[in-house]
């Protein structure tokens, strides 16, 4: 009887772990953001990427890469958006006056902090590509966000 109890409790000391470690892999997981296609919106896929602004940027199928790879300048602000929500970029600035980030806000499913409630409120009265357009456009880009360093 103490030979099944010991077996019943290393049975359930070695379930605790795999639960354990089960639930620590499902909360990793849900810390990463879905990412999404710059050309369709869709789930973008890790096998279907192509290099852009010293990152990489994932597509949901070879023909939106195809599409990014001929003109890139059509989807470059979503694409900038994925490099941040990839962490392959990070904010450094509030994109709009280039100071210090005190206040956030989502855009394109990424927060984005600012340096004052106006700036906040200028990102947030825009909507859809033309949000993602003042936040990740070239020139907001360069004034807030840098490479992140390996």
């Amino acid at each position: 009887m103490t030979q099944r109890f010991a077996s019943a409790a290393a049975l359930l000391a070695a379930s605790m772990v795999f639960v354990s470690f089960a639930a620590e892999r499902a909360a990793a997981a849900d810390d990463q953001p879905e990412l999404k296609c710059p050309v369709s919106g869709q789930k973008a896929k890790s096998d279907q990427k192509t290099k852009f602004m010293e990152g990489e940027v994932c597509f949901c199928c070879g023909k939106c890469r195809a599409a990014f790879e001929k003109d890139s300048s059509k989807f470059a602000n979503k694409a900038r958006a994925q490099l941040v929500a990839s962490g392959q970029y990070e904010q450094k600035k509030c994109p709009f006056s280039g100071g210090p980030m005190k206040t956030s806000s989502k855009i394109a499913g990424v927060t984005v902090k600012f340096c004052c409630n106006n700036c906040k409120k200028k990102a947030d009265a825009a909507e859809g590509d033309d949000q993602v357009a003042l936040v990740f456009g070239e020139a907001a880009f360069k004034k807030g966000f840098a490479k992140k360093k390996d």
